[in-house]
């Protein structure tokens, strides 16, 4: 069975592992139930860029394991022996690798899949790889004899032919055969280097000439038979190891008992931890099933019915029932939420992952000789272009990982340093968030922000012009990458950045609003900070890098019903005018004057301001159908409101137009350009003085002309305009 899983999987069969094959077998046991769930995982299409990212680890993490176990199977035996430490070593970094994508992963698909994938970490998380005695006695003695090659003396040959005995009779080269199969790899593997790789292809040369030298005489003290039988013997022990590793029922023997089947979540089929009663009856984890209820389902997983509701209560009998029975069988229980988490702070550290990605270096090619005193010199290895660059990048992955994490664990006691090491600090994160885009996913957490935020409080307090811009920065960077799952902030931190709009980190202190302005629920606490204001001076400002934040700050925050009421429209819309002519704010723009026409204080202060109607009808005919769009969507909202409406935007020529944006505009632009039309048709002639509708449509109240022209006298432009409108409305009526 272990065989044919991994000949499904396209992987080498545990009889073609020439060495470390143990190890090879644990590590196609978790490469073989990789591949088992990546189509469904694939099917799943956890389609964000951190999930895209998380696929793509994972088959790279598939495609480094399966060089280990094809270099494990294709290799010299004694070369293999020989680098044991970095085998294993590999082996290690690849389980760690499947470990921390799948642990991504399992938070960006449905929950039944999830629970294979916690099942599939959680074996991962206790594999564990080591040496088989006899191949580790193999590699010290190998290790020896080439330090004995390359120093100034050398061992009698009785002595060499003892030790390279007992290290060919541990990798079981016994018979003719064996020996025959042994000089094949290695002469493969000289083919194979070629010139490029001097002191890999010195050792495989003096493997050769001990062969040939001694191997005959080696060998002939064993038989065929003898080397056959224990190799059987051998592949029996594989086959019964890895048949055991795929049967799930041994997960639930613990020192001999059987796991009851009424402690097992329905879901995961493992041991709770959290168990709770829901609306059905049914008892499961509680972290299961509420990502369950998260994910949209209403039912019971079990039942499969209805739930009349999604609330849980916990379990405490079954807990305490749990908890008896691991105490008797010493037993713990693992809390899935706690993975998740560690899952979900591997999902952030990208850089992480990808560091050790980068590690798992081409095994066949790539062998640290530095402790095997060659007398060869280090630099003729690491003089060859791709082992140069492949040595470099190893160990660039490996100490920028271990220098996030140690820059991490000092961010935890950011507040019991110095000042000068707190900016020292801030400072290198700034550095790594900004130098590597990925970082700011690893780190985006709520603990992380909100230490960067206290720190960016005492640098304003202080008056630290240059803690405060590194503050700035890294909040920028790591809020920039934070897409939709923003954490929490609370109004101090809102208020902090208000009073920073006038500092000397005007810029990024906007910046930060307006990434924060993405999200809807950050806009009632941006208009409780005080910024609004401060945004409509920044208009008046003549300084574009400030500007044009603060325009698309209010475009993302105008479909908010508290702006209309805390900005007065008489003071906004003027203000806006200018960036109508702007080919990238005047969209920006013309959403805010939409959004704005639902109130008439605002339809007025539209109507009042010199240039407002003009600027938007221009915008008809710029080349950009978004623009024209959002353009005529605009005049058609303010159109609808009143008919005086439709005589301004007919005094800017619009007709012409909206005639060809009817015909030449995008689907939507065109629909409303039409109805736009028939309004403006509807309201008055050719000539646009009879004023006689052609079709049916609201008339704006008529009734009480004097009072409205009393009104309108003293409101500018549009008072007298109302004054024209009800004048010639009067002589209409007059006239019929």
């Amino acid at each position: 069975m272990g065989s044919d899983a991994a000949s499904v999987a396209g992987l080498p069969s545990p009889r073609d592992i020439k060495v470390h094959r143990l190890m090879c077998m644990e590590l196609i046991k978790f490469v073989t139930g990789v591949l088992m769930l990546l189509p469904a995982i694939e099917e799943a299409r956890p389609g964000s860029n951190p999930g895209i990212q998380v696929l793509c680890q994972i088959n790279r993490a598939l495609d480094k394991a399966k060089d280990i176990l094809q270099h494990c199977s294709e290799s010299s035996k004694l070369y293999l022996a020989l680098t044991g430490n970095v085998i294993l070593s590999r082996c290690n970094k690849s389980k760690k690798l499947l470990e921390q994508s799948l642990s991504c992963v399992q938070n960006m698909v449905p929950v039944m899949l999830a629970t294979q994938i916690s099942q599939l970490v959680a074996d991962l998380g206790a594999g564990i790889f080591s040496l088989d005695p006899s191949e580790e006695e193999a590699r010290k003695i190998l290790s020896k004899l080439l330090h004995q090659y390359t120093s100034t003396t050398h061992s009698g040959e009785e002595h060499v032919f003892e030790a390279i005995q007992i290290a060919m009779e541990n990798l079981r080269i016994t018979s003719p055969k064996d020996l025959l199969i042994e000089k094949r790899s290695i002469k493969k593997q000289l083919e194979k280097i070629g010139e490029g790789d001097p002191p890999k292809r010195k050792i495989l040369l003096f493997f050769l000439s001990l062969l040939n030298k001694n191997g005959k005489s080696i060998v002939a003290e064993h038989t065929e038979n003898e080397s056959l039988q224990h190799e059987d013997s051998l592949e029996f022990e594989v086959e019964s190891r890895l048949k055991c590793n795929y049967n799930d029922a041994q997960r639930d023997i613990f020192n001999g008992s059987r796991l009851p089947d009424e402690f097992k979540c329905p879901l995961s089929s493992r041991l709770m931890y959290d168990p709770v009663v829901i609306a059905s009856g049914q008892t499961y984890e509680r972290f299961w099933i509420e990502k369950w209820f998260a994910q949209g389902n209403d039912t019971c997983p079990k039942t499969k019915r209805k739930l009349v509701h999604l609330s849980s209560t916990p379990n405490n009998s079954m807990k305490d029932l749990i908890s008896r029975w691991t105490a008797a069988h010493g037993v713990s229980v693992v809390d899935p939420s706690v993975q998740a988490a560690v899952g979900h702070s591997w999902e952030s550290s990208s850089t992480s992952i990808a560091s050790l990605s980068s590690s798992m270096m081409d095994l066949s090619i790539n062998i640290d000789f530095s402790n095997l005193s060659m007398g060869t010199s280090d630099a003729s290895f690491a003089s060859h272009p791709s082992h140069s660059k492949i040595s470099n990048d190893f160990h660039k992955g490996q100490s920028r990982e271990s220098i996030h994490e140690m820059e991490l664990e000092r961010l935890t006691r950011l507040s019991s340093l110095s000042w000068e090491s707190q900016c020292n600090l801030v400072g290198n994160i700034r550095n790594m968030l900004t130098q590597n885009g990925e970082a700011s996913n690893w780190m985006s957490s709520d603990n992380f922000i909100q230490k960067l935020f206290r720190f960016l409080k005492d640098a304003h307090k202080c008056d630290d012009q240059d803690a405060q811009l590194l503050g700035c920065q890294s909040l920028l960077a790591v809020l920039d990458e934070c897409g939709s799952s923003l954490p929490y902030l609370n109004d101090d931190a809102f208020a902090l950045l208000t009073s920073l709009l006038g500092s000397k980190v005007s810029k990024e202190a906007i910046a930060i609003f307006e990434v924060l302005s993405r999200h809807q629920n950050c806009h009632h606490k941006i208009t409780m900070s005080g910024a609004l204001p401060i945004l409509l001076e920044i208009l008046d400002a003549h300084s574009r890098e400030l500007q044009e934040p603060a325009i698309k700050i209010l475009c993302n925050m105008s479909g908010s019903s508290k702006i209309g009421s805390l900005i007065a429209p008489s003071e906004l819309v003027p203000k806006l005018v200018p960036f109508l002519e702007d080919t990238a704010l005047a969209r920006n723009c013309v959403i805010i004057l939409h959004s704005l026409c639902n109130k008439e204080d605002a339809r007025i202060a539209i109507a009042e301001t010199d240039g407002c109607i003009a600027a938007v009808v221009k915008l008809l005919e710029r080349e950009s159908r978004k623009d024209q769009e959002h353009a005529v969507d605009f005049l058609l909202s303010l159109c609808l409101q009143r008919v005086q409406y439709c005589q301004l935007v007919m005094d800017e020529g619009v007709i012409p137009e909206l005639v060809s944006v009817s015909i030449n505009g995008n689907n939507k632009a065109k629909a409303m350009a039409l109805e736009l039309l028939r309004l403006l048709k509807g309201e008055f002639s050719d000539t646009g003085e009879s004023y006689e509708p052609e079709i049916d449509i609201p008339k704006p109240p008529t009734t009480d002309f004097t009072q409205q022209k009393s009104h309108s006298e003293g409101t500018g432009i549009f008072g007298k305009f109302f004054s024209k409108r009800s004048s010639t409305t009067a002589k209409r009526i007059n006239r019929k």
